[in-house]
């Protein structure tokens, strides 16, 4: 299998994300292609004190730099010759399984968009990651920032979309979606959300997803559903607000319960092994990216400040992704449903 990665993408960029290859090329036995300056990715080598190219590791070079506030529509057009963009290229050539960068997402997104090409059926490509919850089990939030203003077709695409991803992915039978809100009664929040109500309602009537009604914030870390539909707007605050609390209360428990005496703390060596655990199951490093859903190949967004220990995770998470593609079912899931609407006219 072979992985494309974004080597100038992200703020360690070079090192992190040549490092984070040579980890995950040894640890995975993948192979990685990394695309960007050719000399400076060697220069990272040799100061690492790798004089030459560790087996699994390819370099193609590319000049340009995508910059992390440039409009993403002049970076695709303008910036054709950026890693960032030939790695797409790469992948949507059949060059690569899957392609991973920590560049800008807004770039990212529209560069896989216009090269990678969506689903056929697919209105908006959407960003998927998938949350830890108390149920022991896992929720996808759809969308978490890649559409900000959304229509209710694109939530309801939202919904099935993040559905087949549960089942495929995270391997639950039947996925229970929930519609983000203010309240568990169908009648809550804004005239979006009661259009998007109606519309996953009627899909859930045709057995095409399972449906279970309003969700609200407190609802997905408790695990009360697989999946959670949202504009984008809302999942990055819900999404932020998940990481920031449980990062509080680490640094609560930390300080207020482990270092209030001197027994607390002999306490704390034998319970650090379980709180390094649960943590790190909201580390992005551990978790390594977010998938754009509704590509017809993967595209991972890495987080901008992801280490070497992230980027190796990210090529990870980019392998299963590439083993379990549901881009056909996909398709065929969004066929089935507007020929069912066609049906209804």
């Amino acid at each position: 299998m072979k992985i494309i990665l974004d080597a100038m993408g992200g703020d360690l960029a070079p090192l992190a994300p040549v490092m984070g290859a040579v980890e995950a090329a040894k640890a995975f036995g993948a192979q990685i292609v990394l695309v960007g300056r050719g000399d400076e990715i060697l220069q990272v080598l040799r100061q690492q004190g790798i004089e030459t190219l560790p087996k699994g590791i390819e370099i193609v070079h590319a000049d340009g730099v995508v910059d992390i506030h440039e409009d993403p529509t002049a970076a695709v057009r303008k910036q054709k010759d950026s890693s960032m963009m030939i790695g797409l290229k790469m992948l949507s050539g059949g060059e690569g399984d899957a392609f991973i960068s920590a560049g800008s997402t807004g770039a990212l997104l529209t560069g896989a968009t216009l090269l990678v090409k969506r689903v056929k059926g697919i209105r908006r490509a959407a960003m998927g990651p998938v949350m830890p919850n108390k149920a022991g089990g896992k929720t996808v939030i759809l969308d978490c920032g890649a559409n900000a203003e959304c229509t209710a077709e694109f939530l309801l695409q939202f919904g099935i979309v993040g559905s087949l991803y549960a089942k495929k992915y995270l391997g639950v039978e039947n996925p229970k979606v929930g519609l983000l809100n203010i309240g568990a009664e169908e009648t809550k929040g804004t005239p979006l959300q009661k259009e998007a109500y109606a519309l996953l309602q009627q899909a859930s009537d045709k057995g095409l997803i399972n449906f279970v009604g309003n969700a609200e914030a407190r609802d997905v870390p408790l695990g009360m559903v697989d999946v959670v539909v949202c504009d984008g707007f809302a999942g990055n605050v819900l999404l932020k607000s998940i990481e920031g609390t449980a990062m509080f209360m680490g640094s609560l428990m930390k300080h207020k319960i482990f270092k209030r005496s001197f027994l607390s703390k002999i306490g704390y060596l034998f319970c650090k092994p379980g709180v390094d655990e649960v943590m790190g199951m909201l580390d992005y490093r551990t978790i390594g990216g977010t998938q754009f859903l509704g590509i017809r190949k993967p595209v991972i967004k890495a987080h901008g400040s992801s280490d070497a220990l992230a980027f190796r995770n990210a090529v990870r998470q980019a392998m299963e992704a590439a083993k379990t593609d549901f881009s056909a079912e996909l398709e065929e899931s969004l066929s089935a449903l507007t020929e069912k609407e066609s049906e209804n006219d």
